[in-house]
């Protein structure tokens, strides 16, 4: 009987048998197999990601259990799943001493670091084994808090901190509340149900918070009030040293297991092979650990992750490198603190500390007012850093973010530095409370916090500093692209008063340019050049161009596609475009705002007149009739032969379109150089990954 087939069976027993009217035979009977199969169940959920029943039925047997435990309390069994929602608070934790020292793990700041471990390794084991190349395993070093999980009899018996590596922190209570922890092992239903468990084995691993549930956990501490947490590593460690276990049992913690302690069994012989095994009994491990021959394999894998490490939907720090075989381990030992068949390589820093000079305001194209940091200028990661975002005013003010206090900057991929926390204790004085200013910086109108939302706006539509975020936007590559019309002639323009309204561009003459300064007669020419092939830019160039908040390149071409002429999308209401693919309420109720305008109507006529197109060229429509009909792609990653927008254009082209995000209805992710977490998320649903030379293969046919 298959798992859904036992679930079925014990749905049905639970109806047919209030807990009130059984006897003990029968209650013991369910108990047991409840226990099981809840177990299964929790697995499929929490470490396979492949649930095979809803939540609402799980949580109805599970509340089945609950109520047969408290009848019976006998028939609570240490590895109940009903343990996950924690017990009664405690007064302290209690100290543990660990069977076996959990070491620490030198560092390896770069290439020649890694390659000098490795020759030292190779020397260590030189005298027994002879010259000897051992094959390494290379792990992501997640950001999060070591435990050491004890299981007697498969049972888990003991939780516990790492603590100074010889002593730590019995949490057990804690520990038993997050999810992905086996409460007993093997786990029912998984591969290892034949493995033998060792009588005694302590399984070390790291407990984490994945990155989207950090920021879901300090979005609800910020609504209660409440202080967030300055990163995921922080939110992990805090919330397993709360005292009371139902309150742990509410944050989103996972685990992942990386190796195996002391054990009173006998265990596969490899580093590799012992991960396997804790994966077969139940545990969660990393997809990411692999297994090199040659250390130019490993250094290539380091570098790799360098640069990958923000696809991750966690936080890593490095990668863990150790020599596979266990034998050889134990022939290198350790040092005082550490061993010598394992290293940390360490990515470069992508955090510093440094003084908060300044908070200004800038107004965005939609009127949107940002904070930004003015820093102390500081180097992270090779790049010195000088302004930093600080997203909105509730995360100044609930990071209570001070003018003048140390701060900690991180500085994460490509995007812009952001401010983590403030460090309070380095704070000198009575510095004030920073709060949002009530006037728009450039214009100083009234700015409004609209419902519901994080950001104020300026909503004034004469306000010099959003029309030149506008106009530059407008002339943008990806919009009407106009060479030569960039952010210093955007202020140029507006502030010599050549241009008040974006039809204006197609007003200008020689002579108006000519009249600025550094302008000569080619310099003029080219740029009306350019403005007037502009006119001529498909339809979804100037619908993005136009700056309707919400509306991106791909959501424009989506709604040109549907709506195939200015005329046409603008007395489209909000039902019809909610028949749109990929369009929302939130979008669709943005574009009939916007032509509801009468400036914004006023300037959509003024361009017609001025001969911009208006209508869809036949390639933003082929969708019925081009070798891609019917398929949606999503492109990730930088691509060696062109820019991913020429990819977009090829793609819209051949009658297909091109998502922003990947889903189920996804059919292709064309995966580049550094591709980013939707690689990762096309995997885990299954959607085809082409690499670059497929897709030109796909174009070419």
């Amino acid at each position: 009987m298959n798992l859904v087939q036992k679930t079925r069976e014990l749905q049905r027993k639970s109806e047919a048998h209030p807990v009130s009217e059984l006897d003990n035979g029968l209650a013991r009977e369910l108990a047991v197999a409840l226990k099981d199969v809840l177990l299964a169940h929790a697995h499929r959920y929490y470490v396979e990601d492949d649930p095979v029943i809803s939540d609402t039925e799980y949580d109805r047997l599970l509340a089945y259990l609950r109520e047969l435990e408290e009848r019976f309390p006998e028939l609570a069994a240490p590895d109940s799943p009903t343990h996950r929602i924690g017990g009664a608070p405690l007064d302290r934790f209690e100290k543990v001493r660990h069977p076996e020292q959990l070491l620490s793990l030198s560092n390896a700041f770069s290439n020649d670091d890694v390659k000098a471990w490795y020759e030292r390794c190779r020397r260590g084991l030189a005298e027994r084994f002879g010259d000897v190349h051992p094959e390494v395993t290379a792990e992501l070093k997640i950001d999060g808090l070591a435990l050491a999980l004890t299981y007697v009899d498969g049972q888990l018996q003991i939780g516990a901190t790492r603590g100074n590596g010889t002593t730590g922190e019995d949490i057990t209570v804690n520990v038993k509340t997050i999810a992905s922890v086996p409460l007993r092992i093997p786990v029912p239903g998984t591969n290892g149900q034949d493995v033998e468990v060792p009588g005694r084995i302590e399984v070390r691993g790291e407990a984490y918070i994945k990155r989207s549930d950090f920021e879901r956990l300090n979005a609800s501490l910020a609504a209660r009030n409440q202080k967030v947490f300055a990163n995921p590593r922080n939110s992990a460690a805090g919330s397993l040293r709360q005292l009371d276990s139902s309150a742990v049992a509410d944050r989103p913690l996972s685990f992942l297991a990386y190796s195996i302690g002391p054990s009173s069994g006998s265990l596969p012989p490899s580093q590799s092979m012992r991960i396997e095994w804790l994966r077969n009994v139940g545990f969660a491990t990393s997809a990411h650990i692999k297994t090199f021959r040659k250390i130019e394999s490993v250094i290539a894998y380091c570098e790799e992750w360098t640069e990958r490490r923000d696809d991750l939907n966690y936080e890593i720090d490095g990668v863990v490198l150790k020599i596979d075989r266990i034998e050889f381990q134990e022939e290198l030992g350790a040092i005082s603190n550490a061993p010598r068949w394992a290293v940390a390589y360490k990515f470069p820093a992508k955090e510093a500390t440094t003084t908060l000079r300044d908070i200004i305001v800038n107004v965005g194209r939609t009127g949107m007012i940002k904070p930004e940091a003015v820093l102390e200028p500081v180097e992270i990661g090779g790049v010195t850093v000088s302004q930093a975002t600080l997203h909105n005013e509730d995360y100044i003010v609930s990071r209570d973010i001070r003018i003048g206090d140390t701060v900690v900057v991180k500085r994460a991929g490509d995007v812009i530095p952001q401010v983590v926390k403030a460090i309070v204790e380095a704070r000198s004085g009575d510095l004030p409370k920073w709060s949002m200013p009530a006037r728009c910086p450039v214009c100083s109108s009234e700015l409004v916090r609209l419902p519901e939302e994080a950001d104020y706006y300026c909503v004034s539509s004469d306000c010099p500093a959003q029309f030149i975020r506008l106009l530059e936007h407008f002339a943008s590559r990806d919009a009407m692209d106009i060479e030569g019309l960039g952010s210093k002639l955007s202020v140029t323009l507006v502030e010599t008063g050549l241009v008040e309204h974006i039809s204006d561009l197609y007003r200008l003459t020689e002579d108006d340019l000519l009249s600025l300064e550094g302008f000569a007669g080619k310099r003029a020419l080219n740029l009306l050049s350019g403005i007037d092939r502009s006119r001529s830019q498909p339809l979804s160039r100037l619908l993005f161009g136009l700056g309707i908040r919400h509306v991106g390149k791909t959501t424009a071409e989506a709604l040109v596609q549907a709506f195939p002429s200015m005329e046409e999308l603008a007395s489209a209401q909000v039902d019809d475009l909610l028949e749109v693919d990929g369009i929302g309420t939130v979008i669709a109720e943005s574009v009939v705002d916007w032509f509801s305008v009468d400036k914004n109507k006023a300037l959509v006529a003024d361009l017609r007149d001025l001969g911009v197109r208006m209508t869809a060229i036949e390639s933003e429509v082929a969708a019925s009739t081009g070798r891609f009909s019917g398929l949606s792609f999503v492109l990730t990653g930088s691509l060696a032969s062109m820019t991913r927008s020429e990819a977009a254009d090829q793609i819209a082209a051949g009658g297909g379109k091109v998502s922003a995000s990947v889903s189920g209805k996804t059919d292709y992710v064309v995966a580049g150089t550094q591709p980013g977490s939707k690689l990762e998320k096309a995997r885990k649903l299954g959607v085809t990954v082409i690499r670059e030379d497929e897709f030109l293969q796909m174009l070419a046919d």
